[in-house]
């Protein structure tokens, strides 16, 4: 019956002659070139493609590389994919990001444990271990109170570059964040307080109760992840980023050559944790600025440590003006792979362009966008250099920002400007007879004037100003312009809502429809096979 009333509906087709018209005129259309037509068949056939060739078993991928855009919500994403192309001469919105040309997408749910709008320690916890936690809490699991280190003893979950290095693969941390700072400690550090970067920052109970500091737990890793394990491993082995401060003492006898402050360090304990690393890594290579970096040969390097900032790396677009020079993310990224892929088991590597949620916080788009776009080319660094046949690589955010894009403005008006409208040159007017721009902020520290300045942070020595301000006679598109906000606020807040994941390699086709955050660890997991790979390690002792 059910193939009677196929034959049927076919005949009624090809008898029709409405229906036969309509058939013979979609196929010129087909064949006319149209690009948008032709774009959609092409993007098809490349999901078709990457579908067929997906190897959907588990331990399939070789190696994992994790990109994390801090505060990298759906808004920045389109925000820079269109002022990206803009750099580049087209109109903008028909660009695309590196990560967005990945066959595999899906959406994360942020939340923390207790709160609606999460913080990145929550989050990456969640993506590092598997489960869901407290805001503010390093990869401990939620049975822990903020602030109280004895509550978290005991509660300590294994993240995915703990489980990494038990299984014999290398490790690598790269972030333009300091290296202490919430994101990159989640992968290798427990603490019931995300702000205990170094010693001076814990209370006396505290250490008392013998919980380390976070840049305590980098240098010292290696011993206690054996500790924790039982298993002899190698360390991780590359750690680049800012946060030179919270490694060594606050004496300026320690300074670095390209110190900012009188005195750079801060740790009140006396102990320069830069040496005790060159202690443990005698082999290993410390650098803080570009020609250092430079200088590292991949092929001859076990280690490598780089401290580039006494705190955060500069913004992309104010790291012309670092002393000793700053490596890209992208240079940072490549770095990072040419020395991690020396292991025949493999490697985990988590880069994190932690700088896109510092310029949110400021209310400045510019520098949150251009270093989205910074993120973009790292990642096409690690396409470029790993193959999609064994290296699994994920693009996600930890969070979104309060980051909107609003009005009607023509195709092809710069993203960054104000919004002028189909058919007309000058800017539209809103009913208060102001003109606007398209990007804005729903909270934050409002509307600056500051011209050529590339460092976004600046704005935190200003007086917050909220609410419509007359941009008729202001450039808008230059790096210093701070965007309005409705709700005055010295720092802008995170945002609530889903962020996108990006998938390509073994595995990535697990990465759809809207997950929970903690889905990514999992994800990983089943790729490159970590528990099980870590577990035989731990039996073969």
């Amino acid at each position: 019956m059910y193939r009677f009333m196929l034959s049927a509906l076919a005949l009624a087709c090809a008898t029709a002659p409405v229906m036969a018209s309509a058939a013979e005129s979609m196929q010129p259309y087909a064949d006319s070139g149209n690009a948008w037509f032709v774009g959609g068949e092409m993007a098809i056939k490349a999901k078709t493609q990457a579908f067929e060739a997906i190897r959907p078993g588990p331990g399939s991928a070789k190696n994992v590389i994790l990109f994390v855009g801090d505060g990298m919500g759906i808004s920045t994403i389109t925000a820079a994919r269109i002022l990206d192309g803009q750099n580049k001469g087209l109109s903008g919105e028909e660009n695309e990001l590196s990560f967005g040309r990945f066959p595999f997408s899906g959406l994360s749910k942020t939340y923390n444990v207790d709160q609606q709008t999460p913080d990145s320690a929550g989050t990456m916890s969640a993506m590092m271990t598997g489960v869901k936690t407290d805001a503010g809490i390093i990869s401990i699991d939620e049975n822990v109170q903020r602030g109280d280190c004895r509550s978290g003893q005991g509660h300590e979950v294994f993240t995915a570059l703990e489980l990494a290095e038990v299984a014999g693969m290398s490790t690598g941390v790269v972030t333009t964040a300091r290296l202490t700072h919430a994101t990159p400690a989640a992968t290798y550090a427990h603490a019931a307080e995300r702000d205990w970067e170094d010693v001076s920052d814990m209370p006396a109970e505290a250490v008392a109760a013998g919980c380390p500091d976070i840049a305590d737990q980098l240098v010292n890793f290696q011993a206690r992840l054996q500790q924790r394990s039982g298993v002899a491993v190698n360390g991780i082995e590359v750690a680049m980023g800012g946060g030179r401060r919270h490694f060594l003492p606050a004496d300026a006898a320690f300074n670095s050559p390209d110190a900012v402050s009188t005195v750079e360090g801060d740790r009140s304990d006396g102990r320069n944790l830069i040496n005790e690393w060159q202690q443990t890594y005698p082999d290993g290579n410390y650098v803080y600025g570009l020609d250092g970096f430079n200088a590292i040969d991949p092929a001859k390097t076990t280690h490598l440590l780089g401290l580039f900032n006494e705190s955060h790396m500069r913004f992309e677009a104010d790291r012309p003006n670092d002393k000793s020079g700053e490596p890209t993310l992208a240079e940072m990224t490549s770095k990072a792979i040419d020395v991690l892929d020396n292991n025949p088991q493999g490697y985990f590597l988590m880069v994190e362009a932690g700088r896109i949620d510092h310029a949110h916080h400021a209310g400045n788009a510019f520098n949150a966008l251009s270093e989205a776009i910074e993120l973009s080319d790292a990642v096409a660094a690690a396409v470029a250099a790993t193959s999609s046949d064994d290296t699994l690589i994920i693009v996600t955010a930890d969070h979104s920002h309060v980051f909107t894009m609003a009005g009607y403005p023509k195709r092809g008006n710069p993203i960054l400007g104000k919004v002028v409208e189909v058919g007309k040159d000058s800017p539209e007017l809103m009913d208060d007879g102001l003109p606007y721009t398209t990007l804005g902020y729903m909270n934050g520290p409002g509307f600056h004037d500051l011209g050529d300045e590339t460092d976004a942070e600046v704005v935190y020595d200003l007086p917050v100003t909220p609410g419509r301000q007359d941009l008729s006679k202001v450039d808008t598109q230059s790096p210093g312009f701070h965007q309005e906000a409705l709700h005055p606020r010295e720092s802008e807040t995170h945002g609530g809502e889903d962020v996108g994941i990006f998938a390509t390699g073994p595995g990535g086709h697990l990465v759809t429809g809207v997950n929970e955050q903690n889905v990514i660890f999992h994800i990983m997991n089943y790729a490159a096979g970590l528990e099980s790979k870590a577990a035989a390690a731990r039996d073969d002792q």
